[in-house]
């Protein structure tokens, strides 16, 4: 049989169909799908690799995922309580209170961040107030941010400036001296240099 009717046989059969082949009476070679004769035997077909043009079990093409963040919270009124802007500190130990107020309250997952000369004071946290220490002499700027639940800054205020004065031992006891009952009460008062009590002149006689 004509290498053409063999191609055309195969052409005409379906993707999935087997081809069975055998010989006639006349002595050809025939293809068929159906077994028919007893001694038909099965033609092996070899993998298809093209594709439809429309392929229904191709893997659905997904787009990106974008991440979708919330829109960032807006406060009203974010300041500084204490120290009130350009005041003076007098603490020998460089000592500061730092009380902050936000209207609304800080919302859920929103923490308080303290700067001092732009630098954060600490780990951000809830609470509104701030103890700060060692403190060097001279002017200083405040300023507060509000970080949200990603550590986005929500708010910042601006800079609000103090002054700080560290006073000496030695001027706290010129201010005001020591009285014998301060030496150990006061820390510009030490034991050390409580003067010696004067003895009663009449004790010695006893």
């Amino acid at each position: 049989m004509r290498l053409w009717l063999l191609a055309a046989c195969l052409i005409a059969l379906p993707a999935s169909a087997e081809v069975f082949t055998y010989i006639d009476a006349q002595g050809n070679r025939v293809f068929t799908d159906q077994p028919g004769s007893g001694n038909a035997k099965r033609v092996p077909l070899a993998t298809s690799n093209r594709m439809s043009a429309n392929p229904t079990g191709a893997a659905p093409v997904i787009a990106e995922k974008r991440t979708e963040t919330k829109p960032l919270f807006r406060y009203d009124m974010l300041r500084v309580l204490v120290p009130e802007p350009d005041a003076t500190i007098r603490s020998s130990a460089g000592e500061l209170i730092v009380s902050i107020t936000s209207e609304p309250g800080l919302q859920r997952g929103h923490r308080y961040r303290l700067l001092l000369d732009g630098q954060p004071t600490a780990e951000p946290g809830s609470s509104p107030v701030f103890a700060l220490s060692n403190i060097d002499r001279g002017s200083h700027n405040l300023s507060v941010e509000i970080l949200d639940e990603h550590g986005r800054i929500v708010e910042r205020t601006a800079n609000q400036p103090f002054h700080m004065l560290r006073i000496s031992l030695a001027q706290k006891r010129q201010v005001k001296p020591c009285a014998l009952t301060d030496y150990g009460q006061r820390p510009e008062c030490p034991l050390k240099d409580k003067p010696i009590e004067p003895k009663n002149p009449f004790l010695r006689f006893f």
